[in-house]
């Protein structure tokens, strides 16, 4: 994001923290249970390391005296990102004075718990401190230089990725203006990341930026460099697309834009993910973020070469957001007494955990059964399908058009031949093919009349990718819309 976003971010991560710390251990204990912290069933980091990839997360160094927010991130996640403790503003105040405590302590966090680290980050415009601006140009490649080397060094071994360059881009895809460029032109980028290959011969090399998880000119232009990098030989391994979206607004051609910077020979990774809403949260934009949730985790896993998610904070309390958008918040799987929220469940779906295992805040028994809508009731079903080879993703809306909320739903439609449901959200879905019935989980009965919820699904198909049909709302035939 802009520098002015950064420091909000930043200051949020302080202030969060701060907040939460006093109640933590009284949390800890009225939050994890006998099972794994934060969430009933399979850790998403199992989860994601049985499908050949990894779920993160972003912790700071005031995080660590939260004892909430580590117990869900040492159970939950297998990765983690130093928010602020690697940047340049941390590491190297001032010329050749280097500070690698802070960092430090996020890597030793990250042994303890069995995670990996993504070091973030070499080379940026932001967080930077005033000396490396104030060079002579004829300064600033020896000087970033040192920084890259010195850093990598000292990590070297214990981080298993850098983004040696973090937002280069404009939104028009020109290169921004930075200490870097203003100096070096755009071969800054080529420079850094050879100086960290020399550095560090086995760290993952990555170029980093927002808003270029879809196509468009921010995202062509990092292809474009990318292509251009690989052919003259330079060092980059992967791309990272930080994912900082608006509930309902996760770009219809990401899995798309992941496959074309696959097809270039570097890794993908999701590397800051979170879907803000306006605060307080709705009912039904806390359903469209679990839907957005597992539409991110799906499209990465349908290209082999994107290796992982992580989200940027562990839940609600530590988020940058509310501290850089007024009125908006409520941007990860985890509100603010890190409890599961619905994307939580979507996320573990995705990744090929129990269909609608519920949030360890909502128990099966509570949810109501689903009621019969009077006469003159009525639905509406909008359907959305993204395939890929032999697997597709479902996602459906329904909307209650009668005059009565419905304290429960069942909606019933019937799956093309050959496909079959492997993993849903959202709504416990049964049986795998043929005529479907998907019901409401605890914490999505209520479906007021006008309102709408969505659920869906991964299937495996044999290539027919048709959207089910024959929709039917608590026996209520639905028409299409």
């Amino acid at each position: 994001m802009a520098a002015q976003l950064r420091a909000a971010r930043r200051r949020g991560h302080a202030l969060a923290a701060l907040a939460v710390a006093a109640a933590g251990g009284l949390l800890a204990a009225a939050t994890l249970g006998s099972g794994p912290a934060g969430a009933a069933g399979t850790p998403l980091r199992d989860l994601a390391e049985a499908k050949g990839s990894y779920f993160g997360t972003a912790v700071t160094q005031s995080n660590l005296g939260n004892s909430t927010l580590t117990a869900v991130a040492g159970a939950q996640f297998d990765m983690v990102t130093p928010g602020n403790e690697m940047k340049w503003d941390t590491t190297e105040s001032s010329a050749s004075n280097f500070n690698f405590g802070p960092g430090d302590q996020i890597v030793s966090f990250a042994k303890a718990h069995s995670m990996r680290v993504r070091g973030h980050t070499l080379v940026w415009h932001s967080q930077l401190p005033s000396w490396v601006g104030n060079l002579p140009k004829t300064q600033v490649q020896a000087a970033m230089e040192n920084h890259i080397t010195t850093q990598t060094t000292h990590y070297k071994g214990q981080v298993y990725s850098w983004d040696v360059v973090n937002e280069p881009f404009n939104e028009d895809g020109s290169l921004r203006t930075s200490p870097f460029y203003n100096a070096m032109g755009s071969g800054y980028i080529a420079d850094a990341l050879r100086t960290a290959r020399a550095a560090d011969p086995n760290a993952k090399l990555y170029l980093n930026d927002y808003n270029i998880e879809g196509t468009n000119a921010k995202s062509d232009a990092m292809y474009q460099l990318v292509s251009s990098l690989k052919s003259q030989g330079v060092p980059i391994d992967g791309v990272g697309l930080e994912s900082h979206f608006i509930v309902g607004q996760v770009p219809s051609t990401m899995k798309a834009n992941i496959q074309r910077f696959a097809a270039l020979g570097v890794d993908v990774a999701i590397t800051e993910l979170d879907d803000r809403m306006q605060v307080p949260a709705s009912a039904a934009n806390l359903a469209q973020q679990a839907t957005d949730y597992a539409t991110v985790i799906s499209n990465c896993l349908a290209v082999s070469r994107c290796v992982g998610v992580s989200q940027w904070g562990v839940g609600d309390a530590d988020s940058w957001i509310p501290g850089a958008f007024s009125g908006y918040g409520a941007a990860t799987m985890y509100d603010n007494t890190y409890q599961p929220k619905a994307s939580y469940t979507s996320a573990a779906t995705a990744l090929g955990g129990a269909a609608g295992s519920p949030s360890p805040s909502s128990s099966p028994s509570s949810s109501p059964s689903p009621s019969t809508p009077p006469s003159g009731s009525g639905c509406k079903v909008g359907t959305q399908v993204s395939a890929w080879n032999t697997g597709l993703t479902e996602n459906i809306t329904v909307t209650n058009t009668g005059g009565s909320a419905l304290n429960g739903w069942s909606v019933k439609f019937t799956l093309p031949g050959g496909q079959s449901v492997s993993s849903a959200w959202n709504a416990t879905v049964s049986p795998a093919s043929g005529q479907v019935t998907a019901t409401n989980l605890p914490y999505n009965a209520a479906l007021p009349a006008g309102g709408s919820v969505s659920f869906g699904f991964n299937a495996d198909h044999t290539g027919n990718t048709a959207a089910a049909t024959g929709f039917s709302l608590n026996g209520v035939a639905c028409t299409a819309g």
